[in-house]
């Protein structure tokens, strides 16, 4: 019963609030990850931006202005992650906050000596385990421009990751999938790029993946999006793990 009335909800969700036609485009058009689906996959996906479109906050500050075609964007960006898992995949939060440019967050950080300083760094997106999603517009537009890059499903994976608690690389895996191996391919992955790194070589994904075993995650889900094809060749178990996850198979 509670599946027929879930199913309800979302065909009148859909219905009474379509993303129009010329909008859905615009949106494919920018959007290469979206644009590279199937008709099949592309129509679940756009059902799955309205229903975000219904269920989330956007909401632009310092004057910044979001029409309709750049929120059906951000939404299709926003759900290439749990298009084959579902909007559920997403509970608990409801906001996502956009600044047209790179934003620097205030907050105090003690030292070891125990005196405290404030932080000044710039960010281009940011993701809080129960709060909001934090954008730059300005990255969102330019994500694209950049091989691999995607700041929304970046943060996206980041609140994945966090369904099981702090964000440390490893979100709630399905059933099927064994932990043991997950964790053996993504420290044997780690380990191998920083001594790459170490050794002066150009690492075949962003260093940033290398901050943290979460950043690692996040990085990583942003390439098997927008360049599959390169994490496939150069990190093909991560890339496997991946695929097992999101349950797609991009490239």
């Amino acid at each position: 019963m509670f599946d027929k009335i879930r199913n309800w909800r979302i065909r009148r969700t859909v219905a009474r609030h379509p993303i129009a036609e010329p909008l859905w485009r615009d949106a494919l058009q920018r959007c290469a990850a979206a644009r590279r689906l199937g008709a099949s996959d592309q129509a679940t996906l756009r059902v799955l931006a309205t229903l975000f479109l219904e269920s989330k906050s956007l909401e632009p500050t310092q004057g910044l202005q979001l029409d309709d075609a750049d929120r059906v964007l951000l939404a299709a960006h926003a759900c290439l992650p749990i298009l084959k898992l579902g909007l559920d995949w997403y509970d608990g939060w409801h906001s996502v906050i956009v600044y047209p440019d790179a934003f620097v967050p205030r907050r105090p950080k003690i030292d070891a000596a125990g005196v405290v300083h404030e932080t000044h760094t710039v960010m281009a997106g940011e993701a809080w385990g129960r709060g909001p999603v934090i954008l730059s517009w300005a990255e969102v537009l330019t994500g694209g421009n950049k091989p691999g890059h995607n700041v929304v499903v970046h943060e996206m994976a980041h609140k994945l990751d966090m369904l099981n608690g702090d964000a440390n690389g490893f979100p709630p895996l399905h059933r099927r999938m064994d932990r043991r191996v997950w964790s053996r391919v993504f420290s044997s992955a780690w380990d191998r790029l920083k001594e790459e790194q170490a050794n002066g070589a150009e690492l075949p994904i962003d260093p940033y993946a290398l901050e943290s075993p979460a950043e690692f995650f996040a990085v990583a889900s942003e390439q098997f999006f927008e360049a599959p094809a390169n994490l496939r060749q150069h990190l093909p178990d991560v890339y496997r793990q991946l695929e097992l996850f999101y349950r797609q198979h991009p490239f």
